[in-house]
Parts: structure tokens; C-alpha cells; sequence
């Protein structure tokens, strides 16, 4: 088991220094936004480019970002029904939401959006509007995206299976839901 936390450790810190790198974008969506709007108001001017960058942005923190919100336990969850349940069975559910339900969408939709990727670069494809730029960089970032999701839910089965495993503590105890690292250490 060691092998699989020390391969889960280096997925966790990829997807946490890209987390961080990425959420960085979001101040220079905000900084362009403005600048847009500054300009459509003062000059009576705009660009489609310029739309199409923060478009592009959001893209890469919404995809980029999955990992790093899978990582953190950030992302959307009904805990309605599995806050009640037992703490084994709660990892139990996920482990079997992972297998049976994270893996096959993230690998269909990555399946799906290769060839997309692919024609559009292949094609060099631009934006329809007039002022637009190229499709092909944003197309890129949808297998990119969930490739990093892929592994993150690799390295969250791989830390699951070691909780159930005693291998580390579990950081889902007594209730508490903050992220540790594969080694255990909480972060």
C-alpha cells in the first residue's frame, strides 16, 4: 500500500499547485471584465476577444480546477441520507461512487471531447463571432480537466481503500471533513 499513498501524495500535489496556480485566473477574469466594460462604456467600443478570454478563463478555472476541488472535498454533495450512516459505509459509498459512477462519466467525456479537440485543431477553428479567437485552446482543456479529475479520484480511492485498510487515520472522523494528504498528515 505504500507504493499507491506515495503515488496518491504526487497526485494530490499536482492537483494542489495547479488548484493554486489556476485560481489565480480568476483575478485576471475580474481585471478584464472591468477593463471590458470600462472601455464599452468610456470609448463606446468592445471586443469579441476579449469576451471570448474570460470565457476561456472561466473554462480553465471551472476544468482545471476539478481535481483540486475533488482533493479538498469541495465539491457538490447530498449528505442528507450518508451523514447518517456509519463512517465505514460513507467511505464505502464513495469508493462505489467512484468505481461506478465518477470514473465511467470522466472517461466517456474524455472519450467524447478528444475528437472534438482534435478537429478543431486540426481545423483550426475560430470563434464565429467577429474578433473571435481560436476554439481549439478551450476544446484542449476538457480532456486536460478531466484527466486531472481522473487522478485525483484514483488518489481519493487509493486513501479510501487505506482508511479501510488502517493504513492511515481517517480525517472523516468524529466529523470532521478536512483534507490530509496521503500520508495522513492533515493539510
Amino acid at each position: 500500500m505504500k507504493p499507491l499513498l506515495s503515488l496518491s501524495a504526487l497526485i494530490d500535489g499536482l492537483n494542489e499547485r495547479i488548484g493554486l496556480a489556476v485560481r489565480w485566473l480568476i483575478l485576471v477574469m475580474v481585471v478584464i471584465s472591468a477593463g471590458n466594460a470600462s472601455v464599452r462604456y468610456l470609448f463606446n467600443t468592445s471586443s469579441n476577444a476579449w469576451l471570448e478570454v474570460q470565457w476561456y478563463l472561466f473554462s480553465a478555472v471551472f476544468l482545471l480546477c476539478s481535481g483540486y476541488t475533488l482533493l479538498r472535498n469541495e465539491h457538490i454533495r447530498i449528505d442528507v441520507v450518508s451523514g447518517r450512516l456509519s463512517r465505514p459505509l460513507q467511505i464505502w459509498i464513495d469508493i462505489l461512487g467512484t468505481v461506478f459512477f465518477l470514473f465511467p462519466a470522466i472517461i466517456l467525456i474524455m472519450w467524447l471531447s478528444w475528437p472534438m479537440f482534435m478537429n478543431s485543431f486540426l481545423q483550426g477553428e475560430m470563434s464565429g463571432d467577429a474578433g473571435g479567437l481560436l476554439r481549439w485552446p478551450v476544446k484542449l482543456l476538457i480532456p486536460i480537466g478531466f484527466l486531472l479529475l481522473l487522478i485525483q479520484g484514483m488518489s481519493e480511492l487509493i486513501k479510501k481503500i487505506a482508511i479501510l485498510t488502517g493504513d492511515i487515520p481517517d480525517p472523516g472522523e468524529h466529523g470532521h471533513h478536512h483534507h490530509t494528504s496521503a500520508d495522513g498528515d492533515a493539510a
